[in-house]
């Protein structure tokens, strides 16, 4: 996965709670083969309204989606961290993540930046006002930062979680770190014993 220091750019604001995965990408779009071309189906079922955030033209190249409360619960499916990644988006903001949602995006790269309900409503309400204000997503130091209007809310994340974003580690990454140790393992290997190759 591709390293995540600094994500800065436009927010889509998404005013919805409770939004599960089945709306994030519908399960129709699961029967895929690929890993690829889940950005049409983001959404799918509510792009169909013509006054969807993801319509609207002054969002259009936003690079943070900014979520309602208890973003991602339901069903754990990759699929609708892939979709949010291939519609552009490099970062989501919400008061709250489904737990299994939130491990899905820091094992595929998308940055969950968690704040406060009260910042988040402060936040949400600048870029509606605001479509154009720049938001910045700083993994390094943990904050989301809007300057132009004096914001700044801090999130957390595992320390562990954090060094994979800043490294760009996925779990085959971080597996590789140890690639001299797993290949003494197998130089001292017993003959007897079945190849793993």
């Amino acid at each position: 996965m591709r390293a995540a220091r600094v994500v800065t750019g436009t927010a889509a604001p998404l005013d919805r709670s409770d939004v599960d995965t089945d709306q994030i990408i519908p399960s129709d779009w699961l029967k895929r083969v690929s890993r690829t071309g889940f950005e049409k189906g983001l959404f799918a079922e509510w792009r169909d309204s013509r006054d969807f955030v993801l319509n609207d033209e002054r969002h259009a190249g936003a690079t943070i989606l900014l979520a309602g409360t208890n973003f991602g619960t339901g069903s754990s499916r990759e699929h609708a961290v892939w979709a949010i990644q291939q519609y552009g988006f490099d970062a989501v903001i919400s008061p709250r993540f489904a737990d299994i949602f939130r491990n899905n995006c820091t094992k595929n790269g998308l940055v969950p930046a968690q704040i406060p309900a009260d910042a988040a409503a402060e936040l949400m309400a600048a870029v509606r006002a605001d479509p154009g204000l720049e938001i910045t997503v700083d993994v390094e130091r943990l904050t989301v930062e809007a300057p132009a209007i004096g914001f700044e809310a801090a999130f957390s994340m595992e320390a562990s979680t954090q060094q994979r974003f800043l490294e760009g580690l996925d779990d085959i990454g971080l597996t590789l770190r140890h690639a001299g140790a797993i290949d003494e393992f197998e130089r001292r290997r017993l003959p007897w014993l079945p190849a793993t190759t």
